[in-house]
Protein backbone atom coordinates (compact mmCIF):
# COMPACT_ATOMS: atom_id res chain seq x y z
CA UNK A 1 0.00 0.00 0.00
CA UNK A 2 1.23 3.57 -0.55
CA UNK A 3 0.46 6.13 1.46
CA UNK A 4 1.25 10.58 1.11
CA UNK A 5 2.15 12.10 4.35
CA UNK A 6 2.01 15.41 4.34
CA UNK A 7 3.44 17.34 7.11
CA UNK A 8 5.68 20.51 7.40
CA UNK A 9 7.35 19.50 10.55
CA UNK A 10 10.19 17.50 9.32
CA UNK A 11 10.99 15.69 12.70
CA UNK A 12 7.66 14.22 13.04
CA UNK A 13 7.17 13.53 9.24
CA UNK A 14 10.59 11.73 9.48
CA UNK A 15 9.09 9.95 12.56
CA UNK A 16 5.90 8.98 11.33
CA UNK A 17 7.54 7.90 7.97
CA UNK A 18 10.20 5.18 9.39
CA UNK A 19 7.30 3.43 11.81
CA UNK A 20 4.82 3.03 8.73
CA UNK A 21 7.67 2.05 6.36
CA UNK A 22 8.49 -0.31 9.56
CA UNK A 23 5.21 -1.83 9.10
CA UNK A 24 5.10 -2.36 5.35
CA UNK A 25 4.08 0.43 3.53
CA UNK A 26 5.11 2.46 0.78
CA UNK A 27 5.36 6.43 2.03
CA UNK A 28 5.80 9.19 0.26
CA UNK A 29 6.62 12.34 2.32
CA UNK A 30 5.82 15.91 1.83
CA UNK A 31 6.01 19.15 3.26
CA UNK A 32 4.07 21.56 1.31
CA UNK A 33 0.56 21.90 0.10
CA UNK A 34 1.51 22.75 -3.32
CA UNK A 35 4.15 19.86 -3.69
CA UNK A 36 1.26 17.38 -2.43
CA UNK A 37 -1.03 18.88 -4.70
CA UNK A 38 1.06 18.08 -7.68
CA UNK A 39 1.46 14.67 -6.17
CA UNK A 40 -1.89 13.70 -6.07
CA UNK A 41 -2.31 15.00 -9.56
CA UNK A 42 0.24 12.55 -10.88
CA UNK A 43 0.24 9.35 -9.07
CA UNK A 44 -2.71 7.58 -7.08
CA UNK A 45 -2.36 6.73 -3.31
CA UNK A 46 -4.13 3.89 -1.32
CA UNK A 47 -4.58 7.03 1.60
CA UNK A 48 -3.14 10.51 2.55
CA UNK A 49 -1.89 11.41 6.22
CA UNK A 50 -2.82 15.44 5.56
CA UNK A 51 -1.89 17.97 8.38
CA UNK A 52 -3.69 21.56 7.95
CA UNK A 53 -1.29 24.13 8.70
CA UNK A 54 1.35 24.11 5.65
CA UNK A 55 3.49 26.32 3.51
CA UNK A 56 2.69 26.69 0.12
CA UNK A 57 -0.97 25.73 -0.07
CA UNK A 58 -3.40 25.20 2.80
CA UNK A 59 -4.17 21.64 3.93
CA UNK A 60 -7.76 22.45 3.47
CA UNK A 61 -7.12 23.65 -0.28
CA UNK A 62 -5.32 20.45 -0.50
CA UNK A 63 -8.07 18.31 0.47
CA UNK A 64 -10.83 20.39 -1.33
CA UNK A 65 -8.60 19.99 -4.74
CA UNK A 66 -7.94 16.13 -4.15
CA UNK A 67 -12.08 15.77 -3.44
CA UNK A 68 -12.75 17.89 -6.67
CA UNK A 69 -10.96 15.76 -8.90
CA UNK A 70 -11.94 12.48 -6.85
CA UNK A 71 -15.42 13.09 -7.20
CA UNK A 72 -15.86 9.11 -5.98
CA UNK A 73 -14.32 9.82 -3.01
CA UNK A 74 -11.91 6.36 -3.15
CA UNK A 75 -9.01 7.98 -1.84
CA UNK A 76 -9.20 7.57 2.07
CA UNK A 77 -8.07 10.76 3.79
CA UNK A 78 -6.95 11.62 7.70
CA UNK A 79 -6.77 14.76 8.58
CA UNK A 80 -3.57 15.21 10.93
CA UNK A 81 -3.35 18.77 12.81
CA UNK A 82 -2.60 20.71 16.49
CA UNK A 83 -5.35 22.96 15.63
CA UNK A 84 -7.57 23.27 18.14
CA UNK A 85 -11.20 24.68 16.51
CA UNK A 86 -13.67 22.14 16.47
CA UNK A 87 -14.24 24.73 13.48
CA UNK A 88 -11.23 23.16 11.51
CA UNK A 89 -12.00 19.39 11.85
CA UNK A 90 -15.60 20.14 10.85
CA UNK A 91 -14.61 21.81 7.75
CA UNK A 92 -12.21 18.67 6.74
CA UNK A 93 -14.69 16.27 7.59
CA UNK A 94 -17.11 18.46 5.26
CA UNK A 95 -14.50 18.99 2.41
CA UNK A 96 -14.30 15.14 2.28
CA UNK A 97 -12.06 14.09 4.85
CA UNK A 98 -12.67 10.46 6.45
CA UNK A 99 -11.03 10.76 9.50
CA UNK A 100 -8.84 13.34 11.78
CA UNK A 101 -6.52 12.70 14.64
CA UNK A 102 -4.87 15.65 16.87
CA UNK A 103 -1.70 16.42 17.68
CA UNK A 104 -0.04 15.15 19.32
CA UNK A 105 -0.89 11.53 19.16
CA UNK A 106 -0.28 7.97 19.60
CA UNK A 107 1.19 6.07 16.51
CA UNK A 108 -0.35 3.09 17.48
CA UNK A 109 -3.38 5.42 16.96
CA UNK A 110 -2.63 6.46 13.65
CA UNK A 111 -1.81 3.02 12.31
CA UNK A 112 -5.41 0.98 13.58
CA UNK A 113 -6.96 4.40 11.82
CA UNK A 114 -5.34 3.88 8.90
CA UNK A 115 -5.78 0.03 8.47
CA UNK A 116 -9.18 0.64 9.51
CA UNK A 117 -9.71 2.56 6.49
CA UNK A 118 -7.73 1.20 3.92
CA UNK A 119 -10.18 -2.02 4.89
CA UNK A 120 -12.93 -0.14 4.29
CA UNK A 121 -12.17 1.69 1.12
CA UNK A 122 -11.65 -2.24 -0.32
CA UNK A 123 -14.15 -3.58 1.19
CA UNK A 124 -12.39 -5.95 1.97
CA UNK A 125 -13.71 -8.73 4.84
CA UNK A 126 -11.69 -8.89 7.94
CA UNK A 127 -9.91 -12.44 7.05
CA UNK A 128 -9.19 -13.08 4.14
CA UNK A 129 -8.33 -17.20 3.36
CA UNK A 130 -6.21 -18.45 0.46
CA UNK A 131 -5.58 -22.58 0.98
CA UNK A 132 -4.09 -22.74 3.95
CA UNK A 133 -2.84 -19.40 4.03
CA UNK A 134 -4.59 -16.37 6.08
CA UNK A 135 -4.01 -12.68 6.05
CA UNK A 136 -5.67 -10.53 8.74
CA UNK A 137 -6.64 -7.48 7.66
CA UNK A 138 -6.44 -5.55 10.78
CA UNK A 139 -3.09 -6.49 12.57
CA UNK A 140 -1.78 -7.51 8.84
CA UNK A 141 -0.72 -10.61 10.33
CA UNK A 142 -0.61 -13.50 7.69
CA UNK A 143 -0.55 -17.15 8.75
CA UNK A 144 -0.50 -20.48 7.68
CA UNK A 145 -2.10 -23.10 9.64
CA UNK A 146 -2.29 -21.12 12.69
CA UNK A 147 1.66 -20.09 12.13
CA UNK A 148 2.87 -16.11 11.92
CA UNK A 149 4.63 -16.82 8.36
CA UNK A 150 7.76 -14.10 8.45
CA UNK A 151 7.75 -11.22 5.77
CA UNK A 152 10.05 -8.57 5.58
CA UNK A 153 8.19 -4.87 5.20
CA UNK A 154 8.08 -5.05 1.55
CA UNK A 155 7.10 -8.49 1.18
CA UNK A 156 4.58 -7.87 3.43
CA UNK A 157 3.73 -4.79 1.16
CA UNK A 158 3.52 -7.43 -1.90
CA UNK A 159 0.90 -9.55 -0.19
CA UNK A 160 -0.86 -6.93 0.90
CA UNK A 161 -1.43 -5.73 -2.03
CA UNK A 162 -2.09 -8.27 -4.38
CA UNK A 163 -4.68 -9.72 -1.69
CA UNK A 164 -6.55 -6.38 -2.10
CA UNK A 165 -6.83 -7.13 -5.89
CA UNK A 166 -7.51 -10.73 -5.10
CA UNK A 167 -9.64 -12.15 -7.95
CA UNK A 168 -7.76 -9.80 -10.69
CA UNK A 169 -4.31 -9.59 -11.63
CA UNK A 170 -2.08 -6.24 -10.41
CA UNK A 171 0.31 -4.99 -12.90
CA UNK A 172 3.88 -4.64 -12.51
CA UNK A 173 4.37 -1.25 -12.69
CA UNK A 174 1.64 -0.57 -10.15
CA UNK A 175 2.47 -3.06 -7.78
CA UNK A 176 6.00 -1.53 -7.79
CA UNK A 177 4.30 1.76 -7.30
CA UNK A 178 2.52 0.35 -4.19
CA UNK A 179 5.58 -0.95 -2.59
CA UNK A 180 8.27 1.65 -3.50
CA UNK A 181 8.43 5.78 -2.49
CA UNK A 182 9.56 8.50 -4.81
CA UNK A 183 12.89 8.77 -2.90
CA UNK A 184 13.52 5.17 -3.15
CA UNK A 185 16.32 4.41 -6.39
CA UNK A 186 14.66 1.67 -8.37
CA UNK A 187 13.58 0.03 -11.14
CA UNK A 188 10.12 -1.69 -11.92
CA UNK A 189 11.99 -5.07 -12.65
CA UNK A 190 13.23 -4.59 -8.82
CA UNK A 191 9.62 -5.85 -7.97
CA UNK A 192 10.13 -9.15 -8.89
CA UNK A 193 12.68 -9.60 -6.64
CA UNK A 194 10.43 -9.55 -3.68
CA UNK A 195 8.15 -11.44 -5.77
CA UNK A 196 10.18 -14.33 -6.10
CA UNK A 197 10.99 -14.02 -2.66
CA UNK A 198 7.17 -14.23 -1.20
CA UNK A 199 6.75 -17.30 -3.52
CA UNK A 200 9.17 -19.29 -1.47
CA UNK A 201 7.50 -18.00 1.58
CA UNK A 202 4.08 -19.21 0.32
CA UNK A 203 5.49 -22.93 -0.53
CA UNK A 204 3.30 -25.36 1.05
CA UNK A 205 0.37 -22.73 1.92
CA UNK A 206 -1.71 -23.27 -0.84
CA UNK A 207 -1.77 -19.79 -1.77
CA UNK A 208 0.45 -19.13 -5.08
CA UNK A 209 1.57 -15.79 -7.14
CA UNK A 210 1.30 -16.51 -10.81
CA UNK A 211 2.42 -14.39 -13.45
CA UNK A 212 -0.02 -13.68 -16.06
CA UNK A 213 1.62 -12.78 -19.14
CA UNK A 214 1.19 -8.42 -20.14
CA UNK A 215 -1.33 -8.41 -17.32
CA UNK A 216 0.90 -8.62 -14.40
CA UNK A 217 0.63 -11.07 -10.72
CA UNK A 218 -2.29 -12.75 -9.56
CA UNK A 219 -2.65 -14.35 -5.51
CA UNK A 220 -4.58 -17.13 -5.89
CA UNK A 221 -5.44 -20.72 -4.58
CA UNK A 222 -2.88 -23.66 -6.17
CA UNK A 223 -4.69 -25.62 -8.58
CA UNK A 224 -7.38 -23.04 -8.58
CA UNK A 225 -8.72 -21.93 -12.18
Amino acid sequence: MRLLLVEDHTELAEWVSKALVQAGYAVDVMHRGDHADHALLTQPYDLVVLDLSLPGLDGLEVLRRLRGRDATRTTPVIILTARGATEDRVKGLNLGADDYLPKPFELTELEARIKALLRRAGNLVPTVKIGRLEFDLNSRLATVEGKPLSLTPRELAVLEALIARQGRPLAREALFEKVFSFDEEARPEAIEIYVHRLRKKLEGSGAVVTTLRGLGYLIGEAGGD
